[in-house]
């Protein structure tokens, strides 16, 4: 069993960042790869990012290419998304997930764990 919880959202306008937390405890972090997830209202959860288990390879939807950054501190047990140009399109929950998976990982479907999510609000 792994228990992660986000933290770092809030209400920040177009432009702006933030740098979003999901900690982990339980199994050994190192053996998950983590992704970031996010679901707008009535909408599906989309993927985000993605970070392999020592973290030498990351993947990103398209939308977020060069604005987003996923990193991994496997000695603090922890996976961040910085976020920077934020726009409204970027507002949603924010949900990071686990699995020993190496692969798929851009799909919900691939992942065992979740956080509770965090709420990210880009104002215009």
């Amino acid at each position: 069993q792994v228990q992660l919880v986000e933290s770092g959202g809030g209400l920040v306008q177009a432009g702006g960042s933030l740098r979003l937390s999901c900690a982990a405890s339980g199994r050994t972090f190192s053996a998950y790869s983590m992704g970031w997830f996010r679901q707008a209202p009535k909408k599906e959860r989309d993927f985000v990012a993605a970070i392999s288990r020592g973290g030498a390879s990351t993947y990103y939807t398209d939308s977020v290419k060069g604005r987003f950054i996923i990193s991994r501190d496997n000695a603090k047990n922890t996976v961040y998304l910085q976020m920077n140009s934020l726009k409204p399109e970027d507002t949603a929950v924010y949900y990071c997930a686990a699995t020993e998976w190496n692969n798929g990982l851009r799909f919900p479907r691939t992942y065992d764990y979740w956080g509770q999510g965090t709420q990210v609000t880009v104002s215009s």
